[in-house]
């Protein structure tokens, strides 16, 4: 056989190597793209981005209540599907839904019969879930179109999406200016920051209110494997307003500080606490370990070997076990019955403008308000 040439056969040699490493290099670039996602009654357009990593991870994002329509995760085999519960199209997101996905504000959880007072005001807010105020009133943050600005960086593809809520809408004081930035890794996680300012004192709770299933959508959550860092809960009364005490989860089905499946303490309902909640649904006080954004939670589903990690800058999280799904939402060729999402909403505790005792949720003009919530998934 004829031999090429020395020098020819470097070039060769080094033309291979690059084609090779362009194509891993291809593999590793994060894109993000926008389309049409329909039409509000207001005639108001939504459009549905979605980002993608360069491991094929992929999360589709609405600036209408910045909701989180779809979010991939690899199974133990390499797989990826859709953990989180929502909608294909915009009408049912419209039409009514438990916050599946949404940006949650400007009041994230419970405020007691809807009425607080700050620096001697007393404000009232809309009452919609029993006596209290819910998630930011009848129309918060998850019922608004978002101005939506892509963010691309050599491996991290975002969305930032900003809001401008007016001085007593929803009748919280204050012209809130709001920037919410998602933002897609190659280490396969998801981080929310949140950023807001105002021009008069008001009191803010920011959150995500997603529910995950790493089944899949294939059943319930009761199997899941849960671990939280806390050593206490919020505990609440009947109406789901925290009595202004901790309580510590020793001995409690509330003990999550070791992988505990969720099955095995829901349906305690001799426990004062399972029974006003219908299952889980406190807020956990975080054993803050070190400042900044910490490792808190891990959610694993034994069959697929899905697992979830949560790091959060929060004091606390709002454990929620899907407890008021009742099989009448349907989506993603899913049923959505009882107790087939959970959500792990990072949060101050509810109720703090009523509970002086707990962490403050004022924020003054010259404040910044900001907390960064991660969601990192792998297979074990």
């Amino acid at each position: 056989m004829k031999k090429l040439p020395l020098v020819l056969t470097a070039v060769i040699g080094l033309t291979i190597f690059g084609c090779s490493q362009t194509k891993n290099e291809e593999k590793m670039i994060s894109t993000i793209s926008k389309e049409a996602f329909g039409e509000l009654p207001d005639g108001q357009k939504a459009d549905l981005y979605t980002l993608t990593n360069g491991n094929g991870m992929t999360v589709n994002i609405t600036n209408y209540g910045g909701i989180i329509t779809k979010l991939t995760a690899p199974d133990k085999k390499g797989e990826w599907t859709d953990v989180v519960l929502g909608f294909d199209s915009l009408q049912p997101y419209v039409s009514g839904h438990p916050f599946f996905g949404a940006l949650v504000g400007r009041y994230g959880n419970r405020i007691a019969k809807g009425k607080f007072t700050l620096n001697g005001q007393d404000y009232k807010l809309a009452i919609n879930n029993g006596p209290n105020a819910l998630h930011g009133g009848i129309k918060g943050f998850d019922k608004v179109i978002w101005k939506a600005t892509e963010v691309k960086e050599d491996s991290v593809v975002g969305l930032q999406l900003e809001y401008v809520s007016k001085d007593m809408e929803e009748g919280y004081p204050g012209t809130l200016t709001v920037k919410v930035t998602y933002t897609l890794d190659n280490d396969n996680a998801l981080s929310i920051n949140y950023n807001a300012t105002t021009d008069k004192a008001t009191v803010v709770n920011l959150t995500n209110h997603s529910y995950f299933n790493l089944t899949g959508l294939k059943r319930d959550i009761l199997d899941h494997e849960v671990s939280i860092m806390s050593d206490s809960i919020v505990p609440v009364d009947a109406n789901l307003i925290p009595t202004g005490k901790l309580r510590a989860v020793e001995g409690t089905p509330f003990d999550f500080r070791k992988p505990t499946k969720i099955n095995a303490g829901i349906n305690k309902i001799d426990d004062e606490q399972i029974k006003n909640g219908g299952g889980y649904d406190h807020c956990w006080v975080l054993k803050r370990t070190e400042p900044g954004l910490m490792l808190f939670a891990t959610v694993k589903d034994p069959e697929s070997g899905r697992f979830m990690e949560v790091f959060t800058t929060e004091p606390a999280v709002q454990f929620y076990t899907g407890n008021f799904l009742d099989g009448s939402l349907k989506g993603k060729n899913a049923t959505f019955a009882k107790r087939f999402g959970l959500c792990l909403e990072t949060e101050h505790y509810p109720d703090s403008p009523n509970q002086p005792q707990f962490p403050s949720t004022v924020l003054n003009p010259g404040d910044t308000y900001e907390t960064t919530t991660k969601y990192r998934f792998s297979a074990k």
